[in-house]
């Protein structure tokens, strides 16, 4: 049985919730595995449509263990709010597990986190302001706070005093701000301990047994490969590996024990916060993307950044990520459109460029090269085989499959579970 990850091939927001969703229901364990709260996936099961934001969305398919990877960051604030929320909906949230190696989101990282960005000015990330970024360099930096800490009242009110000496250094000096006193974020964190010790376990374990007893596993990025602190539109990343490597640094099971990579693209491009963005549509092209595709961010609400399909943002992704399979979503927000372009090389300096440039200069400057492709009038929402889609829409997605690196295994045609069209099994 496979261990199968499944990332953002794009910069998020591209549908990985109800792609994961889609699998949870035939696998045994849904893995987080980077990231925090930082990020929402939106699930729409029947007439329920679910928001979820730290919780891997194996959390609403019966029968499947959702589990909060070492490699997450945790607000235990937001974990229980959204425990609390499922739960009075008729959702069984027992089967949770957290890794006691995660880390935990202190109080003060959410105030740096936010003081920071503004005292940035011109220069801002973008980030949600929620203390990933800094809680992410304390863990770098080893004076982060892990989830086994604050069973251990000791260990945890010297390891707060240890992050305290600098960061209120910190707030008192350049951002004017009052000092925190270390009793109050003890005592914050100590008040979560025991309705979270059912749930902590060494999660590395569980999944390593798990995967010798045969069963399947999915790991679920949060973010995507261009926001990778490492491979995505550097400075304006997320703090964490949300390409597929990170599924083994953040869950402790072995690069040999993955049998399966799946890039979820959407059938345009968005993106929120600051950066780079070649195939942006400041029009009302990119107004359309966003009404029909109603695309806000479930975690921040933001208005995402609209553009046509960027083809060599596709064949980056599979390659920083080694992808097997494409799930290409919201193909039916482009019903209605005459022709639809695609963006299939870069123009930089009066240079072709069919890869990724290597630097960010380049990159900035970059222009998108476009294809036209026919568009398709008929509603598609409805098709649950490739040979229900208009031939137009067979052609698109056929191109992008040539384009893209990977084959395309699924599509989506409406936001429910339902509406997917499934050309190749994921756990095959």
């Amino acid at each position: 049985m496979p261990a199968v990850v499944v990332v953002g091939a794009q910069w998020g927001d591209e549908g990985k919730g109800k792609a994961t969703d889609q699998l949870s229901s035939q696998v045994d364990y849904v893995v987080k595995f980077n990231g925090g709260n930082n990020a929402g996936h939106t699930v729409v099961v029947g007439e329920e449509k679910y928001a979820l934001h730290l919780l891997p969305s194996g959390i609403l398919s019966p029968g499947c263990t959702p589990v909060i990877g070492n490699g997450v960051v945790v607000d235990l604030e937001v974990l229980f709010a959204e425990l609390e929320g499922l739960s009075a909906r008729g959702v069984d949230v027992s089967r949770l597990l957290v890794s006691s190696s995660a880390h935990l989101i202190p109080s003060y990282n959410r105030t740096l986190d936010k003081v920071t960005e503004r005292f940035l000015g011109k220069r801002q990330i973008g980030t949600t302001g929620r203390g990933i970024g800094p809680t992410y360099a304390d863990k770098m930096a080893r004076v982060g706070i892990r989830v086994q800490d604050i069973f251990d009242e000791k260990i945890l009110r010297q390891k707060v005093e240890g992050a305290l000496v600098q960061k209120n250094q910190l707030l008192l000096k350049v951002y004017n701000r009052r000092a925190v006193d270390v009793d109050e974020v003890t005592d914050e964190l100590l008040a979560y301990a025991e309705r979270l010790r059912p749930m902590v376990a060494d999660t590395s374990l569980v999944l390593n047994q798990a995967l010798d007893e045969g069963r399947t596993v999915v790991f679920e990025a949060g973010q995507a490969a261009m926001l990778d602190v490492d491979h995505g539109t550097y400075p304006f990343v997320t703090s964490s590996s949300a390409t597929a490597g990170g599924a083994c640094t953040g869950s402790g099971v072995g690069p040999t024990r993955i049998d399966r990579v799946v890039g979820v693209v959407k059938a345009y491009t968005t993106r929120v916060g600051e950066g780079p963005f070649p195939t942006e549509l400041n029009d009302d092209a990119g107004e359309r993307l966003r009404r029909v595709g109603g695309e806000y961010g479930t975690t921040t609400g933001r208005p995402r950044r609209c553009g046509w399909y960027d083809a060599v943002v596709a064949r980056f992704a599979s390659r920083v990520n080694g992808l097997t399979d494409l799930v290409l979503t919201k193909l039916d927000v482009l019903t209605g459109l005459e022709k639809i372009p695609v963006c299939v090389a870069y123009e930089v300096d009066g240079r072709r460029m069919d890869d990724m440039p290597p630097n960010q200069t380049d990159f900035h400057h970059a222009r998108p090269v476009y294809e036209e492709l026919d568009g398709w009038s008929e509603d598609i929402s409805g098709a649950r085989e490739f040979s229900d889609l208009p031939d137009a829409a067979q052609r698109y997605v056929l191109a992008l499959e040539e384009m893209s690196g990977a084959r395309i295994s699924s599509i989506g045609v409406g936001p429910d579970r339902a509406a997917t069209i499934v050309r190749h099994s994921l756990l095959d």
